[in-house]
């Protein structure tokens, strides 16, 4: 599946900077009846609102139509990444070093598949997530989902 995010990604984030805003992450989900599509899209100059989200929606659903990038039908939904934002890439990570994240791991370590910590780092292609005092090293690719935990 991470082969088709790439290539969904690679054809909307120039058609979605072109409005400007800044493609922050896709999430497909792939059920037994319908494919959801999620487009996760920000502003460097602030908020996004619904006006950003339907030129997006527009702009991504003609693109994906023309290059057939998913096969069948599919739902598609474009938001903002909200206060939970979800986290995909190392640069993302790393604008949160400091703030709270939990994660869900692709497959178990030590037993277990979730993590709620302090993000203190990167190290290489890795995630510093510090638990309860106890420093864990997580693979960016080993993590199914990650998400910024609100401070209220």
């Amino acid at each position: 599946m991470a082969v088709l995010d790439s290539k969904i990604s690679q054809l909307l984030e120039p058609a979605i900077e072109a409005l400007g805003c800044e493609l922050w992450g896709i999430d497909l989900q792939m059920g037994s009846r319908v494919k959801l599509l999620r487009i996760y899209i920000d502003r460097s100059e602030g908020l996004v609102g619904i006006d950003d989200c339907e030129r997006v929606s527009r702009q991504a659903s003609s693109i994906l139509d023309v290059e057939e990038a998913i096969n069948g039908e599919y739902v598609l939904e474009v938001s903002s990444p909200g206060m939970d934002r979800p986290l995909y890439g190392l640069g993302q990570y790393e604008k949160y070093i400091g703030e709270d994240i939990s994660l869900k791991l692709r497959f178990p370590y030590q037993g277990q598949r979730n993590f709620k910590g302090r993000l203190a780092g990167i190290d290489g292609d890795e995630i510093i997530l510090v638990v309860a005092d106890h420093e864990y090293l997580f693979p960016v690719e080993g993590i199914e989902r990650a998400n910024v935990i609100p401070q209220f």
